[in-house]
């Protein structure tokens, strides 16, 4: 048996995020949807699902038909059974995480980001699947006291901290 490594582009559009991950079930993207659309108001959303066995069809949902098409075409792309990728306008990754993570059927989430993604996908005889990501760039240093006064002054900012 052998293994062969591909790694994955995927598009992240100026003014989206994209969550990615693994579920087990069918009824992932109807839940995925319901979580979603409850969440935040006025989030915009498209989520696709690759089915693992049976028909073995990405299952695809949302309620903004490009960012639907875009989750379709990562789907396709990665390949691998029971891979789900969202894409998210109008709301941050930080307002549905927690959200998501207690779908029923999600088991795991791979990223959650608006950085550059890759996704890096094993593929044997049986099939594809994802063993990791690479989120953004490595980074250039330690942050500085300057850094760290940014930063909290960043988070005060965009409302995350008093």
């Amino acid at each position: 048996m052998s293994v062969r490594l591909h790694v994955v582009s995927l598009p992240v559009p100026e003014g989206t995020n994209i969550i990615i991950g693994h579920s087990h079930f069918i009824k992932t993207v109807e839940d995925l949807y319901e979580a979603l659309v409850t969440s935040v108001p006025d989030i915009k959303f498209g989520i696709a699902f690759c089915e693992a066995s049976q028909k073995r069809l990405i299952r695809h949902d949302g309620n903004d038909e490009e960012l639907e098409k875009l989750a379709i075409e990562v789907a396709e792309k990665v390949g691998a059974g029971h891979f789900f990728v969202i894409y998210i306008k109008n709301a941050w990754p930080i307002n549905i995480l927690n959200t998501l993570r207690n779908v029923q059927e999600v088991v795991t989430i791979y990223a959650a980001t608006a950085n550059p993604l890759q996704v890096i996908v094993a593929e044997t005889d049986q099939g594809r699947g994802v063993i990791g990501v690479v989120d953004g760039y490595t980074p250039l240093g330690v942050e500085s006291s300057k850094d760290i006064e940014e930063r909290k002054e960043f988070l005060r900012k965009i409302g995350y901290k008093r």
